[in-house]
């Protein structure tokens, strides 16, 4: 099932509550039942957010977009999130127990890229034995 689909567009999943994607949407029922599952598992992963200190790096934030990050959980010299080891410090909770993030709403634009089931996802997933 992964892979097939038919996400809404990406303004879309920057929704403050992924979960609002699917209520009131046109999707048929089965899309929307299987998107909503994905934001679910999505949402006790976390495993993106702890595979490589190098994978929160700024890339098209301009400073207002940055400054909306709160500056305790940015590494402004290296040019990314901060992290502790792998994980981005702006992740609370457990990996693959319930995960969310602390700037969701704000985050870069490298974290707004990575969906459930894509390849950088299932990547870091696979680290984790997700």
């Amino acid at each position: 099932m992964r892979g097939t689909i038919a996400r809404p567009a990406r303004a879309s999943l920057d929704a403050a509550d992924p979960s609002d994607l699917v209520r009131g949407s046109d999707l048929t029922p089965a899309i929307a039942q299987a998107l909503s599952d994905e934001l679910a598992l999505c949402r006790t992963c976390g495993a993106c957010c702890s595979f490589s200190r190098e994978w929160p790096r700024f890339t098209t934030e301009d400073d207002v977009d940055l400054d909306r990050i709160p500056r305790e959980l940015v590494d402004h010299r290296r040019g990314r999130m901060r992290c502790s080891g792998d994980r981005c410090a702006a992740l609370e909770g457990e990996v693959g127990v319930r995960t969310s993030c602390a700037v969701y709403s704000v985050r870069p634009d490298v974290c707004r890229t990575c969906e459930p089931g894509d390849d950088a996802c299932n990547l870091a997933r696979h680290r984790f034995g997700l």
